[in-house]
């Protein structure tokens, strides 16, 4: 149990000045595809400490379901004062479960969870970064290069649209909010990935495939 005491209150106690280009993340799980590109994770490189605390957070099952995750991310940001949160709902947690679980069992298994939980280390470094006022949020005039800094350099029409989804009235996003929206872009990067397999830049899917890539997410 210490071992998982440790992660939930380590995990996202780092300083302000960080500087996450150094970070470098992990192999990420391959992405949820329609069910005839699905495919089983490769585990044979896993971390034995790591997975030693993710059993203790995952519980018997060894999946992390959306409840687990929003007990294991609330905990955290209950902590960190300096963020500014309503916390994660059960609703993000259910989407941020959908885009990561490669092989649509409605939990995430331990690549699966690795792989977000590095991410969302990660994201938590740029988003105290960027947030140059320490006003806890990230506000409309530090977005375009807090999503710079996480990996999304976006044009402007679609950085509009996803600023009107998850920020306030007046432009500024908060943290669950940002962690939510990157989870999802760094998924559907992975999604479309999966399906050029031609590096093409485009990708045809019929009205079944689609609708499994998009319903559940």
């Amino acid at each position: 149990m210490f071992l998982a005491e440790k992660l939930i209150k380590g995990v996202l106690n780092v300083v302000s000045n960080v500087d996450s280009s150094h970070f470098t993340p992990s192999n990420p799980p391959p992405a949820r595809a329609p069910l005839a590109y699905a495919a089983r994770p490769n585990v044979n490189d896993e971390d034995d400490q790591f997975h030693r605390v993710f059993l203790q957070l995952a519980g018997e099952d060894q999946e992390v379901s959306p409840k687990e995750l929003m007990d294991i991310l609330n905990r955290i940001v209950s902590k960190q004062k300096d963020l500014k949160t309503d916390g994660f709902s059960i609703e993000s947690c259910r989407s941020m479960v959908a885009v990561m679980d490669s092989d649509s069992s409605g939990k995430l298994g331990f690549q699966e969870f690795k792989y977000l939980w590095n991410n969302i280390k990660r994201w938590q470094c740029v988003y105290k970064t960027c947030d140059a006022d320490h006003s806890g949020l990230i506000s409309a005039q530090e977005l375009p290069g807090a999503f710079r800094a996480a990996g999304f350099p976006l044009n402007d029409e679609l950085f509009q649209i996803l600023s009107r989804r998850y920020s306030d009235e007046q432009g500024n996003m908060d943290f669950d909010n940002y962690i939510g929206c990157l989870v999802r872009l760094d998924a559907m990067f992975r999604f479309f990935k999966t399906l050029d397999k031609d590096n093409k830049g485009f990708i045809n899917v019929n009205i079944q495939e689609w609708l499994q890539l998009t319903m559940y997410s």
